[in-house]
């Protein structure tokens, strides 16, 4: 019984860190009196410690412990008995990259399919689906894989960015990175702008927040997802 969080971002403009969800959390991790936090994401290279304190001082507002998972001398135990599970944003591809590396995707897995308590921002959201590789961050290291949770049946583009009318900027846009993508592989991908959430009850997923979502399917027209509807892909 899957019961996650996945959110497009951690901040939203003039807002604090996590208080724009903070009672969407504390109703999410009713009962739990502690988490486990994955800070292997490292926003700007922030200290794993630093992190963590960071994701305590916004916890404690609704009277949740956090301690860092690099803090445990046993990661695989501490995310298997953990009573909730937060993976902060930052690189995607550190992420992975260390998840594999400690051998504890797998068990991240398992706790989620069991019904701990999730809540993944930016890169921490990203991991739920498919792979990750529909993530906006940069390749800084190379993860022994792309394939990660499979919590959900798509990919997160999490920060999803509409093309601004009669913009001069030459790159390309979020529609146009998926598009290529969509060349090669299949998975249909969400893009999800922030300020907007998935709520994961079991196998039922339903968008949360202020916004639609994007959804983007191989050789389809992509279409909207209005807030409070399921997502259907």
């Amino acid at each position: 019984m899957k019961k996650m969080i996945v959110a497009s971002t951690s901040t939203i403009f003039g807002s604090g860190y996590l208080e724009y969800l903070l009672p969407t959390l504390e109703k999410h991790f009713a009962n739990v009196k502690s988490i486990v936090f994955i800070p292997f994401a490292r926003p700007g290279g922030i200290s794993y410690e630093k992190y963590t304190a960071l994701a305590k001082k916004a916890f404690a507002g609704i009277h949740i412990n956090v301690k860092g998972l690099h803090e445990f001398d046993n990661y695989k135990a501490a995310i298997l008995k953990a009573e909730g599970i937060f993976t902060g944003g930052g690189n995607t591809f550190e992420l992975v990259n260390q998840l594999y590396k400690q051998e504890v995707l797998a068990s991240l897995k398992i706790a989620i399919e069991k019904g701990v308590p999730y809540l993944g921002t930016s890169a921490g959201s990203n991991i739920c689906g498919v792979s990750m590789m529909n993530t906006n961050d940069m390749p800084i290291v190379y993860p022994p894989s792309f394939t990660t949770l499979g919590s959900i049946p798509f990919n997160i583009n999490a920060h999803y960015l509409d093309p601004v009318k009669d913009s001069t900027h030459m790159g390309e846009t979020r529609a146009t990175r998926i598009k290529e993508f969509h060349v090669f592989n299949e998975t249909p991908v969400l893009g999800l702008r922030e300020g907007s959430w998935l709520e994961v009850n079991d196998n039922n997923i339903t968008l949360q927040g202020k916004y639609t979502a994007r959804v983007f399917q191989q050789n389809k027209v992509p279409f909207e997802v209005e807030s409070g509807r399921e997502v259907v892909v």
